[in-house]
Parts: structure tokens; C-alpha cells; sequence
């Protein structure tokens, strides 16, 4: 009996933390549904809603990460980065860094872009992102690849989590006429991400 309690009181904090972490992600995606209601250019209304479709959440895909900034020579002379769009133009960017990461035992790495044009917006001054591509692109996911938002201050001396649960799709995934940054290639991962956002199962 005493080894059973024992047994139970050691598996009971992973319980817990396993559930805590279902319902972060389960907020995360009740407020990304929210977003769209909110945002007059949204491609979606409430009742598309039931066409979303994403992961079960998987811890194994909340990853420690190394960052490592970008190289500048000062902060008035970063290099622009022009990052085609599905529509054909650009949109301009700077690298912020590197985020170094491994999963099941296998190193990754991918670039985090700050934009020019939000850095001017004092709401979305911290702002990162990144957009990716992984093996289920075209298959499980939207072809044109996904995106994960950061913010500075989630950057503790040069470790950050990045949850790829919290991975969206493009507004291009739900609708034509938008202007959707494409994944540069440094940010193709060569595993299948198997978290966040599925395809959107409307057709469009």
C-alpha cells in the first residue's frame, strides 16, 4: 500500500502539469478564434470557425531554445530583409536572431524577424516572428507553410520556449486576395512539426 501512494504522489504533479498545459493551449486557441472577430480585414466570421482544425496539444513540441541575436553593427544600421508574399510583392523585415533547439535528440534552428513597419507601432514594438515550413506542409498542414508570434520580454538571458503549439495559419490559408510573408528557406525544417494549426477543411 505505502509503495502505491508513493507511486501516485510521484505521478500526480505530472498529471496536474500535463493538464495545466492542455488548458494553456485551449485559452491560446479560444483567444486566436477571438482575434478574427475582432480584426475588420479578418477572412473569417464565427461561423467558419468550425472549419478549423489543430493538433491534439504535445508537450514534446514546447521546446527550450538557445537565442542568439543577430550581428548589427549598430542599431541604425540593420539590414533590411525583403521577404516575398503570396501576392507577389514584399515585406520587409530584420533579423532579430537564432533560435537553436532540438527535438527527440536532433538539432534545429530557425530565424526570428522583427517588422520594420509593426517596430514603428508602439502596441507591437516587441513583436517577433516567424514564419517556418515542415514535413506536413501540403499534407496535414497549409501548404504555404505556418507562423509563430514571440515577444522580447519572453526572452530570458538567451533562453526562450518555443511552443509550436501555438503554430497558426496565414490568413492565405482561409482566403485569396491576402498578402501572406513566405517561409524563407532558412526556415524550412526538415521534421514534421505535428502541432498548432491544421488545414483549414473549407475550401476556398
Amino acid at each position: 500500500m505505502k509503495k502505491l501512494i508513493l507511486v501516485l504522489v510521484a505521478f500526480l504533479p505530472l498529471t496536474i502539469f500535463a493538464q495545466d498545459f492542455k488548458a494553456e493551449i485551449e485559452k491560446h486557441r479560444e483567444e486566436y478564434k477571438a482575434d478574427f472577430l475582432k480584426n475588420s480585414n479578418s477572412p473569417l466570421k464565427k461561423e467558419d470557425f468550425a472549419y478549423l482544425r489543430f493538433h491534439d496539444p504535445n508537450e514534446k513540441f514546447k521546446v527550450m531554445c538557445d537565442f542568439v541575436p543577430a550581428k548589427r553593427r549598430n542599431a541604425t544600421r540593420e539590414k533590411p530583409l525583403k521577404i516575398p508574399t503570396s501576392s507577389g510583392q514584399t515585406a520587409t523585415y530584420t533579423k532579430f536572431g537564432d533560435l537553436r533547439f532540438e527535438i527527440d535528440g536532433k538539432p534545429y534552428k530557425l530565424t526570428v524577424y522583427q517588422s520594420l513597419k509593426l517596430r514603428n507601432l508602439p502596441q507591437y514594438r516587441d513583436y517577433l516572428f516567424i514564419p517556418f515550413k515542415d514535413l506536413t506542409n501540403g499534407k496535414e498542414s497549409y501548404g504555404g507553410g505556418r507562423y509563430l508570434d514571440l515577444r522580447m520580454k519572453e526572452i530570458e538571458g538567451d533562453k526562450i520556449y518555443l511552443d509550436f503549439n501555438k503554430a497558426y495559419n496565414p490568413y492565405c490559408a482561409f482566403s485569396a486576395g491576402y498578402s501572406c510573408p513566405i517561409p524563407p528557406k532558412e526556415n524550412h525544417l526538415k521534421i514534421a512539426i505535428e502541432a498548432g494549426e491544421k488545414n483549414f477543411v473549407r475550401e476556398h
